[in-house]
């Protein structure tokens, strides 16, 4: 079972027939309804996903109308004591994704049909709970048709669902800002608000191992200076930026609320007979924030796109983006001032430490977990495997081509 992450191999006791039975007895509101069986698994692959526990329960049940089957997938807080329990301890994870699921979500979809969009922006959350635990219950989209992309980058086509998906989730929050602020008040706690980021080492050292590995290829020499005046502040600039709405807002600044973890594995595609795409589903909004809307692209670069794509379609793909999100506010009746393509490419440029953080720190991560079977417990503990991934030659020449490319774009010049 190497494939699966060990501390999701056997579910918690609680997590038994009796309380799938009463989850959904509430759901169905058919009290008569009774459990027979329940085969628990693990319901994702290791390196999918590392701030929660995800179980698949096969569930087999009788009620009125005969035997019925449902499959279902179960997201919780670990209960194993470690790195991963002690990085999420007191988080407000699970709070912000219950608000996304239960509030923000559906109202957004009710805002889309009401203007003849019919998107789905979530899977169906049957159940959810802060107290006694911490706890999701969803439809499994797998036997809907849905698959994880694994092994392989996506494609464009593949690429420009999910950014069609993000669009519409940006525009109706843009407007939802724009019309009623209030209603996203709460959603405040991004990445940096998980109360052990920042003293994390995995968090915190990228720069470090960063420059070290600028130091063993000599035509990456030449980039370290400016790298170590950014050694001391860069992570104190990304933060900055991801809470200037709530602490500096910036009056020609473009927020939304931004998914915050928009990478391949928090997506499930589903294709047609034909083999055409039908549609792509967004998961895991755990860390679902108003921040400005680079944060979301930026961050799609280097942790969604693949290496071909970034080096080489990255700009066609987020203008598809932005011409996408300009549509839905103009369909969805949106009555401000229409944000614009030049002050949008300006602000990616602006927000380029984000670029740094990413590129430093977790870009070397998501490249092993794409192309090799790197166990992400491990990673997060040990820094010789941390700095092995630093030495891979897919990251090495990813870096090669990204810093000639900042040089070329004049972004070294300003450091």
């Amino acid at each position: 079972m190497d494939s699966v992450n060990a501390d999701e191999l056997v579910a918690p006791a609680w997590l038994n027939a009796q309380f799938i039975e009463e989850v959904l007895k509430k759901h169905e509101c058919r009290p008569e309804l009774r459990v027979l069986d329940v085969q628990m698994s693990p319901a994702s692959a290791k390196g999918d996903h590392y701030a929660s526990i995800m179980f698949r329960a096969n569930v087999s049940y009788t009620c009125t109308g005969g035997k019925q089957s449902k499959s279902l997938i179960i997201k919780t807080m670990p209960d194993e004591e470690g790195h991963k329990k002690e990085m999420l301890s007191g988080s407000h994870l699970f709070e912000t994704e219950i608000g996304m699921y239960t509030k923000v979500l559906p109202r957004f979809e009710q805002i889309l049909r009401e203007a003849g969009d019919n998107t789905r922006l979530c899977a169906p959350c049957l159940y959810c709970s802060l107290e006694p635990r911490q706890v999701m219950i969803f439809e499994d989209l797998v036997p809907l048709g849905y698959t994880v992309i694994r092994k392989r980058e996506a494609t464009t086509e593949e690429l420009n669902f999910a950014f069609l998906k993000l669009a519409k989730l940006h525009a109706v929050s843009f407007h939802v800002l724009h019309e009623q602020p209030e209603y996203l008040q709460e959603f405040k706690n991004g990445l940096f608000e998980i109360p052990n980021m920042r003293q994390d080492p995995f968090c915190i050292t990228g720069m470090k191992k960063f420059l070290d590995f600028l130091e063993e290829f000599p035509e990456l020499r030449k980039y370290k200076p400016y790298f170590e005046k950014m050694e001391n502040d860069y992570i104190d600039r990304v933060e900055i930026v991801m809470q200037e709405y709530r602490r500096n807002r910036k009056p020609n600044g473009y927020y939304v609320l931004c998914h915050g973890d928009f990478h391949l594995k928090n997506m499930m595609f589903k294709q047609r007979e034909d083999g055409s795409l039908e549609d792509v589903m967004l998961l895991d909004y755990q860390v679902s924030n108003i921040c400005p809307i680079t944060m979301d692209l930026i961050y799609a670069v280097y942790m969604l796109m693949g290496i071909e794509e970034r080096h080489n379609n990255y700009k066609e793909l987020l203008d598809y983006y932005f011409a996408e999100f300009l549509a839905t506010l103009q369909n969805i009746g949106y009555k401000g001032d229409l944000p614009n393509s030049v002050e949008f490419w300006q602000q990616i440029f602006q927000h380029k430490c984000y670029d740094i953080y990413l590129i430093t720190t977790f870009l070397p991560m998501m490249n092993a977990f794409k192309h090799n079977d790197f166990d992400p417990a491990e990673v997060f503990q040990k820094e010789d495997l941390q700095r092995g991934m630093y030495r891979l030659d897919s990251y090495v020449q990813d870096v090669k081509y990204l810093l000639a490319r900042f040089e070329a774009e004049g972004f070294f010049q300003n450091q």
